[in-house]
Order: structure tokens, then sequence, then C-alpha cells
């Protein structure tokens, strides 16, 4: 009874799989020309986004200067990640300002300084392990962190689970599967927290998101609104914002998996998304989509 009454509050209950989940327009203009790169500087594919606690702006993409930092109003800070990173995957910043990036090609998760100093890795350099490897990935894609420090890694393209670590790296647990039953992953493509400890697991082939408390339990599940690419909490919201990468917008989800926002579509024009792979939203409410295709970070503001 218990996990019926939690499946029905996570929105369980859902339409036919066919159909895909819409809602109204977001309310947001386009900031045109947001992001100032060094003159000559592009980003080549925009991986993805996050922003930090001083509403700074972390690009990480799979050109030449890999990780890029900015202010909100765009302005270039600084870069690095030069010759260092295979390929740019996902990137979050940890409560104490740190940047973790997950290397997809070189099977590793790293934790930096803001200015770029190594701290910790976390994998195998470039050498894949199986599903059951407590210390190697296969094409990892991203990172959340419990409050206690504990952090969670979505692995992956090829292995088809959720791996837990302490705060020193070291691993504690592991849950999924390949397969498309409750609590089986095909693609986990981004991981997230939110204010009350529930880990939402995206899966990108799958085209659903599930809910599990810490320690691997299934909570729940949404489907209908798309493939999910990327995942971003808001917490004064209770809402999460997600990349769909199939249909080309982004999302805005309440916690019962409903859609009550869309922003953008498909096209090259400004304002339109070609693969948006990431998504970040700041203290002031404007969203930032990272594009694979389109090869740009766009920003977008509340009219």
């Amino acid at each position: 009874m218990k996990i019926l009454m939690a499946l029905c509050f996570f929105g369980a209950a859902i339409a036919p799989a066919a159909e895909l989940k819409s809602g109204p327009p977001m309310p947001y203009t386009l900031v045109a020309d947001w992001a100032k790169l060094p003159q000559g500087w592009t980003f080549g594919a925009c991986s993805t986004v996050t922003v930090d606690k001083q509403d700074h702006v972390w690009v990480f993409s799979r050109g030449a200067h890999p990780v890029t930092e900015f202010d909100r109003d765009g302005k270039f800070l600084r870069s690095w990640g030069e010759g260092g990173i295979r390929q740019a995957h996902g990137i979050r910043i940890d409560a104490d300002g740190n940047v973790w990036g997950v290397d997809v090609t070189g099977q590793v998760v790293r934790k930096y300084t803001p200015d770029g100093r190594v701290l910790m890795v976390v994998g195998q350099e470039g050498k894949p392990g199986n599903n059951d490897s407590k210390d190697a990935f296969n094409r990892p894609t991203n990172v959340a962190f419990a409050p206690n420090g504990d952090f969670y890694v979505s692995d992956g393209y090829v292995n088809s689970r959720v791996v837990r670590f302490g705060k020193d790296g070291k691993y504690i647990g592991q849950w999924g599967h390949k397969g498309t039953g409750d609590g089986e992953f095909d693609l986990v493509h981004d991981v997230v927290l939110d204010k009350q400890n529930r880990l939402l697991v995206a899966e990108r082939t799958n085209e659903r998101i599930q809910i599990f408390d810490l320690e691997g339990k299934l909570l729940g599940k949404w489907t209908g609104m798309g493939a999910p690419w990327s995942l971003f909490y808001v917490a004064r919201e209770d809402a999460v914002y997600m990349a769909d990468g199939v249909n080309m917008r982004v999302v805005k989800l309440n916690m019962n998996g409903d859609v009550v926002g869309v922003l953008g579509g498909p096209g090259k024009a400004p304002g339109q998304f070609d693969q948006p792979h990431g998504v970040a939203v700041d203290s002031a409410d404007a969203i930032y989509v990272a594009e694979v295709g389109n090869q740009r970070v766009q920003k977008f503001v509340k009219k």
C-alpha cells in the first residue's frame, strides 16, 4: 500500500507513452548574444551549464576551452581544462564551491577547485568498467550531492546504474541494470536531489524520470514529458527544469511530474534549440540552456 501511495504521489498515473505532455509557454525572453567569449574563441558543442552561489555561470563544452566561467551578464572570467579533458559531459558545483566535471569518454569524475586544480579523481582514467565495478565507469554522465557529502554518479551510456560514494570517494553501493522495468535503466543521463532528499534519475532512452530514496528504494516515476537529457532542481520553486533533447525544448515540471511550462522549440534561430543537453537556473530565475547542435549557451529572463 505504501508503494502504491508513493507512486500516485509522484504522478505514476500517466497518459499513454505516445502522448507527449505539454504546458503553457514560459513567460521568458531571450538575452541576445549573452556570452562574451574572448575574440576568436568558440564553445564547440556545449554539453552542459550550471550556476554557483554567486550566479556565476559555468559552461562545460567540447571545444578548445572546456571549462569557461562567466558572470551573470555574460562577462568572461576565466577558463581551464585545456588538454586535460577528453569529452565534457556533466558539471556541478558542490556546497563548498568546488567544481565537479564528468569526462564521459575519459571514464572519470573529477573534483576541482574553482581555478581548475584537481582535488579528486573517481574512476579509472580511460579504462571502462562493467556494471558491477566498484572503481570504474563506462561513459558516466553526471553527479549529485547528498547533504552529508556523499555523491551519486549516473553511469551512464553503457552501464545502467547509479553509484553512491562517500565524500572521500570511497564506493558505498549502487543500484540498477539495463532494462525498461521499474528500478532498471537505459542510458542514465542525469541525476539530481530535491529538498526532501529524493534522487531523481533521468533516463534518456527510456524517456522517463525515476525517483528513489538515498538508499536506492524506488518511490515513483514520471513519463510522457519527453526525453530527459538534463535536470536542474530549483528548491525555492520545488520544481525541476528538464532539457528535452528529442523534442528540442525545455520543460518545467512540478513534483508530480506535470509539465507546467514549456520554453523553445526546434531550430537554429535565437530562442530555438538543437539538441539541448544542459539546463540551469540562477537565483533571479534566469534560465541557461546549453546546446550540442547549435554549439552555444542561451540565456532567457522573465518578461
